[in-house]
């Protein structure tokens, strides 16, 4: 049995601590982010990422799970600490908790980490302002193979708990990166690399477009879509066909969409 420590009071500091976490101001001087779940933390565990702090709710029923992340935490030098439920919701912002809760550090989300060549499919948002959009866009690049998802401009933060929450452990086996629109081309410029919008102006026909890896398919703002002076500057424009009364599919969807399409164009 490994040393574990026991909270007990809403006023401990690291309850305060753990909670300051669900504000982006706090996350952002931190450099942590929280994310809860056996299963989203057995995937960070199985990609290499560890939570600095792990946290559990006592009176939880055992699982070998929860006791190999456990010791993982421990031997990497991690502490571990038990609350009851009811701290725990103050906590997550959950009144039905889950059990297990961790503190990560952040990624380095800068451009220059990338390796576009890992992949032939990339995803790129620009100025995506919803969380559980960016979420599934994080979910959808872990189930095409995507090698990650890239952010444009200003977009929702990809390590708060509903973005974390909503990625069902893909921000731990996607590579997330951050950049404006202006320093974002000239990197894909750099190398190889096609550039394609959504978008419904002088646009091929998703289903026979000319992809060509490594692919970056990107998707606008979900009320106003990409600027047109982006679009422009796109090597492809591809579009969905809307047969219904909508003129248009949520940005997350369309992402998945073209995903699927590319791949099964892309070779692999």
């Amino acid at each position: 049995m490994y040393s574990r420590r026991l909270i007990t009071g809403f006023s401990n500091p690291t309850v305060k601590f753990l909670r300051s976490l669900r504000e982006k101001k706090h996350r952002r001087v931190e450099q942590r982010f929280l994310a809860e779940g056996l299963r989203l933390l057995t995937d960070a565990r199985e990609s290499g990422r560890l939570p600095e702090i792990l946290v559990m709710a006592t009176g939880r029923p055992p699982h070998p799970l929860l006791e190999a992340l456990e010791a993982d935490v421990v031997h990497a030098g991690g502490e571990v600490v038990e609350m009851d439920e009811e701290i725990l919701a103050k906590v997550t912002g959950k009144d039905n908790p889950q059990a297990v809760a961790g503190v990560f550090a952040e990624f380095d989300t800068s451009l220059a980490n990338l390796d576009r060549a890992a992949a032939p499919i990339w995803l790129v948002a620009q100025a995506l302002r919803d969380p559980g959009n960016l979420g599934t866009m994080l979910r959808t690049g872990d189930a095409v193979g995507a090698g990650g998802l890239i952010l444009i401009d200003d977009c929702a933060d990809p390590f708060s708990v509903e973005a974390v929450r909503a990625s069902m452990g893909a921000i731990f086996t996607q590579r997330v990166a951050q950049a404006r629109w202006e320093d974002f081309v000239p990197w894909l410029r750099e190398g190889p690399g096609q550039l394609v919008a959504a978008s419904l102006r002088d646009a091929h026909p998703y289903r026979s477009a000319p992809y060509v890896s490594p692919c970056f398919l990107m998707v606008g703002n979900e009320s106003r879509g990409l600027p047109e002076a982006y679009e422009d500057a796109c090597d492809l424009r591809v579009t969905i066909p809307m047969l219904g009364r909508a003129d248009s599919l949520n940005a997350a969807v369309a992402a998945a969409v073209l995903a699927y399409e590319a791949l099964a164009t892309l070779p692999r």
